[in-house]
Order: C-alpha cells, then sequence, then structure tokens
C-alpha cells in the first residue's frame, strides 16, 4: 500500500538532515510518497517541493517582519497540503514555524505527527514542553541529554543519535585537506581561515561585516592567511559580494567565496570562525577548531538573554557542559579579539586542546541516527494502518 509523507524542514540544516531520512526511507519503504517544505536536497531526493525553506531564512524578532509576506505565503501552502490526506507528518527543527503548524494539523485530523530534532526546550521557553506535547505523538531527539528534559511529559522521547555523525565521519575519511581545497578552488599556500556567518539573511548582515573586519586584523599579524568564505545556498551571491566589496579589505587580503560546500570550507581550513548553530558541530565533527561569533538585533539579544537557561550558546560546549571552543557574544564580538582567538587556534597547546575535547564529544553522539528515525517512522506508519 502507497505511504505518503508530509515533511516541514524549514532552514538548510533541516533540509539536510530531511534529504539523509528521506534517501534511508525509500531504500525501507520504496513505494513512499514524500512532499512538503524544504529545499535544494529534499529535491535532490525526489522529494515533491510545495513551499521553499529559502522563505523562512531569517531569524530574530524584529527581523522577521520584513520577512511576512513570504512566511504567510509558506504557511498557506504548507496548511493546504495538511489538508490532504497523509499518513505522517514529520516535523524537523524550525519550532517557530513547525509548533504552530503541528497545532493545525492535529486540530485537522488525527495525522500521526513524529517531531525529529525537537526544539531546544532545555535551552529556552520550556513553557512550549507543554505544548508540544500535547501535539506530537513521538520525538525523536539528537543529544543524549535530551531525553532526560522530557521526563516528565508522556511524550516518549527517543534518543536516535546525532544525524551529522555518520555522514560526517564518511565525508572524513574520504576527503583530505588537500582534496577540498582542490574541490573549492583553494591553491597550496598559507594557512586558510573559514568564515561562516550563517544560513539566514539577517546573520549573514549582522556577522559578516565583523567577521571581514577579524580577517583584516588577523592578515595584519600573519601576512600569509588566506580566508574561504562559505555561502549557504539560501543566501544571495551578490549580496554578500556587495559586503565584501563594502569592507575594502587590501587586495593582498584572499576571500574566496564558495557557494554550499561547507564540508569542503571547514575541511580545507586550519581554524574557523563560526557563528552559533549547526556549523559548530560540522567543525567538531569535521575535527576543525573554531571560535564563535555571534550577533543580533539588541531588542533580539535582549529578550533571548532573558529567555535562555543555558550558560553558552555554542553546542559542543552544551554537550561538554564546559567551554571547549571561545564564544564571542555582542559587544563582545569586537575583531581584534576574534583575530586574535583565532591565532591562538592556528598552533599550540590552545589548538591541542580543543581537539582532545572534540574527541570526547564525538564519542557520545551515536551513531545511525537516519535508521534508527526510518525505524521509528516504520512503527508509526504500522500503528496508524492497524
Amino acid at each position: 500500500m502507497r505511504r505518503r509523507i508530509l515533511i516541514s524542514a524549514g532552514d538548510a540544516s533541516g533540509d539536510r538532515h530531511a534529504a539523509q531520512l528521506v534517501r534511508v526511507l525509500r531504500e525501507r519503504i520504496p513505494d513512499i510518497e514524500v512532499s512538503g517544505l524544504g529545499g535544494v536536497r529534499m529535491r535532490e531526493t525526489g522529494v515533491e517541493i510545495l513551499a521553499d525553506q529559502s522563505d523562512l531564512a531569517v531569524g530574530g524578532l524584529l527581523e522577521l517582519a520584513g520577512r511576512l509576506r513570504s512566511i504567510v505565503r509558506v504557511w498557506r501552502r504548507m496548511t493546504a497540503a495538511a489538508e490532504q490526506e497523509f499518513d505522517l507528518l514529520i516535523l524537523i527543527d524550525s519550532g517557530g514555524f513547525n509548533l504552530p503548524f503541528s497545532r493545525r494539523v492535529k486540530r485537522q485530523g488525527q495525522t500521526p505527527i513524529l517531531y525529529y530534532v525537537a526544539p531546544q526546550v532545555w535551552a529556552w521557553r520550556p513553557g512550549r514542553k507543554k505544548k508540544l506535547a500535547a501535539r506530537v505523538d513521538r520525538l525523536a531527539v539528537i543529544h543524549p541529554f535530551e531525553v532526560d528534559a522530557w521526563a516528565d511529559t508522556p511524550l516518549r522521547a527517543e534518543f536516535v543519535g546525532h544525524p551529522m555523525v555518520d555522514t560526517l565521519h564518511d565525508f572524513l575519511e574520504s576527503t583530505s585537506p588537500e582534496q577540498a581545497r582542490e574541490r573549492i578552488g583553494v591553491e597550496e599556500g598559507g594557512p586558510c581561515v573559514a568564515l561562516l556567518p550563517g544560513s539566514r539573511r539577517n546573520e549573514v548582515e549582522y556577522h559578516l561585516p565583523v567577521m571581514l573586519e577579524a580577517a583584516r586584523a588577523l592578515h595584519e599579524r600573519i601576512p600569509t592567511v588566506r580566508f574561504v568564505l562559505g555561502l549557504a545556498s539560501p543566501i544571495e551571491r551578490k549580496r554578500v559580494e556587495t559586503l565584501v566589496r563594502e569592507a575594502g579589505l587590501p587586495a593582498a587580503l584572499d576571500v574566496r567565496l564558495v557557494d554550499d560546500e561547507t564540508l569542503c570550507v571547514l575541511r580545507a581550513s586550519e581554524v574557523a570562525l563560526v557563528k552559533p548553530g549547526t556549523v559548530t558541530m560540522e567543525a567538531l565533527l569535521l575535527d576543525t577548531p573554531m571560535v564563535v561569533m555571534g550577533r543580533a538585533h539588541p531588542l533580539t539579544a535582549a529578550v533571548l538573554k532573558r529567555s535562555l537557561r543555558i550558560p553558552w550558546l555554542a553546542m559542543p560546549n552544551l554537550l561538554a557542559q564546559k567551554s571547549i571552543v571561545p564564544e564571542y557574544l555582542q559587544q563582545e564580538a569586537k575583531p581584534g579579539a576574534l583575530a586574535l582567538a583565532l591565532a591562538s587556534l592556528m598552533e599550540g597547546t590552545e589548538r591541542d586542546a580543543q581537539r582532545r575535547a572534540f574527541a570526547a564529544v564525538r564519542e557520545s553522539l551515536g551513531q545511525q541516527a537516519e535508521d534508527n528515525v526510518a525505524r521509528i517512522v516504520e512503527e508509526m506508519l504500522e500503528s496508524a494502518s492497524a
């Protein structure tokens, strides 16, 4: 019997996780039909894209106001799709969209709902736990400590492993730094530093100018250093090129723009300057030392600071339960400080210590996440048809 699955993945990392899951599901359930909210990678697996996740590629309170029209468009397309008959809804991350969407779907009928990569209620806005427990049937969580966070609810939460572990291990084994540089067109020479400002428009606007000034400061200290600027698929290259041009960097400072090759950018680099989020896990799994910087609109940052229940934003620090990567947030994220932190990780004891901490964290993250989630999907489909 043909099964129909609706997926809602509202950002670039969710698009990757969804695509990996769909590949496994097609092997286990060959006749499934999959459609939903996603991006390039889901489309490549044959998913029918009903709404493009690039329309949701923005974060922050004030920043959302300028994108309301496109957000409403996505909402209408997905709620219209949910009115059709589906055997299962899979929500992936993107709590800002998926939490209200789950409420709408639950009110409409009996479609079972699986949430994969659950909202970080352990970090902020714990009131969402009650809402999620009322709207979702099962949770697949990707960090081992998350199971305890849901223990006081009736919702069944299962640790499935981190979805990037197997993929990035294979990439690490198959791609040397030299091969990564060749793939992204970086010639042999001085040390490379990755600049990864984010996959949302507002993240790039806030992070990239500071990153470029940090690049200037680091280049003054180490003239042979080169920079590779990784662009996520939702980001407009022309806007990034404009920001680089407006920075007025010296001609001797080499900044290479690379589209949609985050893993190669990290693998090719001695150290990375990244924003908080998925990319911190990618750097950890690829064993690339990093410095984390985060900036947002002051009002957004103030609200977030009051809401947060955790001492760090970078996931490696949260998993280690101690500061293993330096974090520079808001006004602390000054170019000179960032350049100094990057320079200290080029070689020596700080670099070695960070990598030892990375290895310890990697051991806790599990394996075969997609297979574990696919098993849950099969169980839910069987229960729905019983």
